[in-house]
């Protein structure tokens, strides 16, 4: 009677389970089916058709889900390692968890104590075991409809529905690595390459500024264009630029179409199959096609048919090789710098002494795009060697026969400079040809170059019997196994064996998870202490603490903040802990690490060569010349306007000044000394802050008068950097001399400046006066009057007049023309 109810419920479910008390059923298999049909009803019943308003999925149930009513798609915490969850999105029934959308992908949430929450006003957020949301959705503030439901649709797409079921927000207008049917792809959308284990890679697809759809490899300092081939014209391309709109569209039958005229065609292109377009790690875009019968995914489309072709993937100096897989090999002379991640590249076995002394090596079929110093028309093969050899910064070249064009390289090229000493092999100079001889490393030379493989290949609808890639994947699941289980009592041997006692001030049960989720690592007392010598070489000192320099026994120079007062220190260093640990800009000092050891709390950071810019503008004998100048406002403005408007949290440094900017090697600006700094919600003022932050003279005066503390504070101290950064001097210094308060004499600049901006022809000539008497009038007139007017615009008293440091950036930008004004 039992197996006939169930069949009744089932029969309602998308499952169509049936079974039938027949007089024929064997009696022993009865109990087994009962059995496996009370699972899939659990398993149907427990997962929800919508989360509402006020309710919550925690991450320790792994059927608490969200599931697409044809039960396509499944919404909820995926697990990627023993510790760590991310909030994503995947198809229910494919061999091998295949993800197409996550939230928190940067900032994993711990397997314990984390939730996803919904508010009755559409807010939805991924929240970590302390409380600390790492997601949220963006809800437009002015929307007055509450939240109903937020719902996982038949389409994959995850929207949070208001009353008259208007999308208050949908998660197919926020991609991640994956295009779904029925979901467009524009201006404001990009799709970013992620790894197995989600981890965003360098790698996207969007509308380039000529609005068409375009694949960048996003370096460090640089982003190029890669697919279409960049030196190909808009008619080669078969693509039409500029066009009005900015939109890409996949539908269900397999056909791509951009506005941009890019069309592309699965081979299987037909109705009824479940299919997705993704950006891969290794740089190339895929279409792929489900097989419902076995769950796996078969390559019907993709931008290169040969993967070697995606530019930067094996780094620099690194050769994309086929073995016959493609793989990774080193130029000659060079070894990999990082075997686990091969886009790092490699790096030179030998020093270029740059006098004479060097020869270059030809690699065939290869070549490095961009890093181009410069290009040189109608030259000979000899002359182009001769012009590279002659330059110091020339790592190697590239020549084209037909065009005679020579382009001298940064790093290495097609011919590479190595020193005459250097003893190559012809046999160990690797070959980038896909159909021609298979590059095997001479694995007994003492010099053997590593080849690691594309462990993100995808499979191909070629690939025969999928049996080998079961195995592999298998093997590779182990192998992850073992690691963690290394990493596991390693870690507990050295923080708990080696040191003898509990390091406290982060969650000690959870060590693995904040290191993993902090980027960073965590240091002993000990270790510190050697690295600087028991604290000896004190470099600077802050409102929370000493700078000490230190260096770690992989001989990376540090500065070590050592926090003074416990009391205090605790709160201010778990601050510093949860933004920077975050937050890796370019213009912001990186974190390297932390320590929490018993009564000590101690910061790890990146040491800046050249100290704080006030010793360098305010102290320093040598000049820092106008272009400099400019560069480091534009640097300090573009780290604030990450800050304020990047971050997925409102963070506010509260403290900007000439000590806290600091400047590297290049003169460079990172902005440093987050110990003041507070997260405060997007919504309005911070209701935090209790106390007035920040240095005399740099304060905003809404820290006096009662009005809401926001990001603006920033603006306003930016602002007096910038009337520093003029002048070359001190604004407490000028109202020391004149014997005023600070503000009376900023007031009175501001006031002078407003007045002298008003005035025309020969009467402004007052910008030279104003302007530091030691640059002798060596300035940019454009740059100058635009720094003078976003200066008095950063110091007014009303905070709401003052510009935002987006838009500030926006007009430095616009400005940053080079003046060939001498640094």
């Amino acid at each position: 009677m039992v197996p006939i109810i169930l069949a009744s419920i089932c029969d309602h479910s998308r499952d169509q389970l049936f079974i039938s008390a027949s007089p024929n059923m064997d009696a022993r298999s009865t109990p087994l089916l009962l059995l496996l049909n009370l699972v899939l009803l659990f398993l149907r019943v427990s997962a929800r058709e919508f989360l509402s308003p006020g309710s919550s999925m925690p991450v320790e149930d792994s059927s608490d889900v969200l599931r697409s009513p044809d039960g396509t798609f499944t919404c909820g915490f995926n697990k990627i390692s023993q510790t760590a969850s991310i909030f994503s999105i995947w198809y229910s029934n494919t061999a091998e968890k295949t993800v197409v959308w996550s939230a928190n992908h940067l900032h994993p949430v711990c397997f314990k104590g984390s939730r996803v929450t919904l508010d009755p006003d559409g807010r939805m957020a991924a929240e970590d075991y302390d409380g600390r949301p790492v997601w949220e959705n963006n809800v437009s503030s002015s929307s007055s409809s509450n939240a109903l439901r937020a719902q996982l649709l038949d389409t994959g797409n995850l929207v949070v529905n208001g009353q008259g079921d208007i999308i208050l927000w949908q998660s197919f207008h926020s991609p991640t690595d994956t295009l779904l049917p029925y979901q467009n792809i524009t201006s404001a959308t990009k799709l970013v390459s992620a790894s197995r284990l989600l981890v965003p890679g360098r790698y996207s697809f969007h509308f380039d500024d000529e609005h068409i759809l375009t694949l960048f490899n996003d370096e460090k300092d640089i982003s190029f264009k890669y697919w279409p081939n960049p030196s190909n014209d808009i008619w080669t391309k078969n693509r039409n630029a500029f066009s009005t709109t900015t939109v890409g569209f996949l539908d269900s039958s397999g056909y791509f179409l951009g506005s941009d005229n890019l069309t592309l065609k699965a081979v299987d292109w037909g109705q009824g199959v479940t299919r997705r377009l993704t950006l891969d790690y290794d740089g190339n875009l895929r279409l792929y096609s489900l097989n419902k019968i076995d769950g796996t995914w078969s390559v019907t489309w993709m931008a290169y048919p040969q993967t070697c072709s995606v530019h930067g993937l094996c780094g620099i100096n690194g050769i994309c090789v086929y073995t016959p897989k493609p793989a990774c090999a080193c130029a000659p002379g060079h070894e990999i710098i990082d075997p686990s991640d091969r886009s790092q590249g490699c790096k030179p076995k030998f020093n270029l002494s740059c006098n004479g002394q060097e020869m270059f090596v030809k690699l065939p079929a290869t070549d490095f795009h961009g890093n181009d110093l410069r290009l040189n028309t109608i030259v000979s093969l000899d002359e182009c060697k001769n012009i590279c050899l002659k330059d110091c910064s020339c790592k190697g070249f590239a020549y084209w026969q037909g065009t005679r064009l020579c382009y001298p390289k940064v790093d290495g090229s097609i011919h590479i400079k190595i020193p005459k000493t250097l003893q190559v092999p012809k046999s160990s100079v690797p070959h980038s040809q896909p159909f021609g001889p298979r590059y095997v490393p001479n694995c007994s030379a003492k010099s053997n170059y590593f080849t690691p493989y594309f462990s993100d290949q995808p499979k191909s609808s070629q690939s025969g019997s999928h049996s080998q890639y079961l195995y592999l994947a298998y093997g590779f699941l182990l192998a992850i196994f073992c690691v963690e289980v290394i990493f596991v009592a390693l870690g507990c041997w050295f923080l708990f064996v080696r040191e003898g006692k509990k390091l406290i001030g982060v969650w000690p049960a959870e060590v693995g998870y904040e290191m993993v989720t902090n980027h960073f690592r965590r240091y002993t007392y000990k270790e510190l202490q050697t690295a600087t010598q028991k604290f000896k070489d004190r470099i600077g000192c802050g409102a929370f603490g000493l700078v000490y320099k230190g260096v770690l026994k992989d001989k990376r120079a540090v500065a070590v903040k050592k926090l003074a007062d416990i009391n205090q220190g605790e709160q201010e260093f778990q601050h510093e802990l949860s933004v920077i640990g975050r937050i890796y800009p370019m213009n912001l000092v990186r974190v390297w690490g932390f320590c929490s050891d018993g009564s000590h709390r101690i910061l790890v950071l990146e040491y800046i060569e050249n100290g704080s810019l006030d010793k360098t503008l305010f102290c320093s004998e040598k000049l820092l010349g106008w272009n400099r100048r400019f560069k480091i406002a534009l640097g300090v403005a573009k780290a604030l306007a990450y800050l304020h408007h990047e971050c997925l949290e409102w963070v506010i440094h509260y403290d900007i000044k000439p000590e806290n900017i600091l400047l590297d090697e290049n003169l460079e600006p990172k902005v440093s000394d987050f110990g003041l700094a507070k997260l405060v919600n997007r919504s309005g003022s911070n209701k935090n802050v209790s106390r007035i932050h920040g240095t005399r003279g740099y304060i905003a005066p809404e820290w006096v008068s009662s009005q809401p503390i926001t990001a603006k504070v920033d603006v306003y101290s930016f602002g007096v950097v910038l009337l520093e950064l003029l002048m070359g001097a001190r604004v407490s210094d000028w109202a020391s001399n004149a014997g005023e308060e600070v503000e009376m004499v900023l007031r009175s600049i501001v006031r002078m400046l407003t007045e002298n901006m008003m005035l025309e022809g020969s009467q402004q000539l007052w910008l030279v006066d104003f302007i530091d008497s030691m640059l002798n009038g060596q300035f940019d007139d454009l740059q100058a009057r635009t720094m003078v007017k976003f200066a008095v615009s950063c110091l007014e008293d009303d905070s709401r007049k003052r510009p935002t440091m987006e838009n500030l950036v926006q007009m430095l930008l616009s400005v940053d023309e080079d003046s060939g004004i001498m640094q």
